[in-house]
């Protein structure tokens, strides 16, 4: 995806978290975690997973209020 000519500074991943058992868990968060602090990049993961959600310090939370919107709220 990366070439001399472009910078990725973002990497989001959607979901997956789920299925994995709580070892598998700890190890994909320190290893997302450490490629956040080694890069400086942006890392946005979007998950339902409770234990992977309370290590997250910033989150954009969406909440659909019903008639086809939704409101953001960051936290």
């Amino acid at each position: 995806m990366a070439s001399e000519n472009v910078k990725l500074e973002s990497l989001f991943i959607d979901e997956g978290f789920g299925t994995l058992d709580a070892e598998m868990l700890e190890t994909a968060i320190e290893t997302l975690e450490k490629l956040q602090s080694e890069s400086g990049r942006t890392i946005g993961i979007i998950s339902h997973v409770e234990s992977l959600k309370e290590r997250i310090n910033t989150q954009i939370r969406v909440q659909k209020n019903g008639q086809g919107y939704s409101t953001l709220e960051i936290m």
